[in-house]
């Protein structure tokens, strides 16, 4: 059973009854292939990435989701930021109740080459897909308009 359930536009998706919650995610590509992670919590494919926390920039977070969820040191001036979703129909849904509006802030990573990666509990697996694999998997809808948009139209 899934931990979380996604919501973009939908009428039909709950209401939130937290604050908005402030993300990062990153479009990390290598070779003109884009890397996802198979989520636990949802079995889907997403991009790399979670919360911004308190003290925190939105780029710090993402270099430190990169090593959290990727094992990878990767200087925070190296990410690109790219582009702020944040419509209000965005939204997480957790099976404890608590009901989010998401506002991501997506950043840009070109690798020369790939790497080994080293993964967290919060994933089942990563690895970098062409164009075409990405158009066949499952990948939550608060991502999947991000991919279209920052590597499948690109």
């Amino acid at each position: 059973m899934s931990v979380v359930t996604f919501y973009r536009n939908d009428p039909n998706a709950p209401k939130p009854n937290m604050r908005a919650h402030l993300g990062s995610n990153c479009i990390i590509t290598c070779a003109g292939k884009l890397l996802l992670e198979r989520r636990r919590d949802s079995d889907t494919w997403g991009l790399v990435g979670g919360g911004v926390k308190k003290n925190e920039t939105e780029a710090e977070a993402m270099a430190r989701e990169i090593y959290e969820e990727l094992g990878w040191r990767i200087p925070k001036e190296q990410l690109h930021r790219l582009k702020v979703y944040g419509e209000p129909g965005r939204i997480a849904a957790f099976r404890d109740g608590s009901v989010w509006r998401m506002v991501i802030v997506v950043f840009g990573l070109e690798l020369p080459e790939e790497r080994s990666i080293r993964l967290s509990n919060e994933s089942k697996e990563a690895r970098f897909f062409t164009r075409e694999e990405v158009r066949n998997l499952q990948i939550p809808v608060t991502h999947s308009d991000i991919v279209e948009e920052l590597f499948l139209n690109r």
